[in-house]
């Protein structure tokens, strides 16, 4: 994993702490905030410099792609996304566990299975 892929996947990571992410760590499904403790991954004042060989790499989110909005989801983000507040986007998003980064892609991140986030 380079320096850009372990900053972008800690970056988000971060973001979604208050929504109950759920990560892959060693092939078991867990809460993020379960295993932070034990990377001792600050979520204020991190510097990358102290995580070149962090176990950052041993996690993966379970993200829902995009392209997986019902239809009400879709109507909810165009009605945020036309208010023109990013950061509310953004958080929505968060929130809703969506893939917006494109990490599933870039092998960042897991394709949560369906159900995965029902009743949040």
């Amino acid at each position: 994993m380079t320096r850009e892929e372990k900053q972008l996947l800690l970056n988000d990571l971060c973001a979604r702490l208050p929504y109950e992410v759920k990560i892959d760590h060693f092939g078991v499904i867990r809460d993020l905030l379960g295993v932070i403790p034990s990377f001792e991954i600050a979520m204020v004042g991190y510097n990358m410099n102290d995580y070149e060989d962090s176990a950052i790499e041993d996690i993966k989110p379970y993200l829902r792609p995009m392209s997986s909005m019902n239809e009400e989801e879709t109507d909810e983000y165009d009605r945020l996304v036309m208010c023109n507040a990013s950061w509310v986007v953004d958080d929505w998003l968060h929130k809703n566990h969506f893939d917006y980064r494109k990490l599933i892609l870039k092998g960042l991140a897991l394709e949560a299975p369906e159900g995965m986030y029902k009743n949040k």
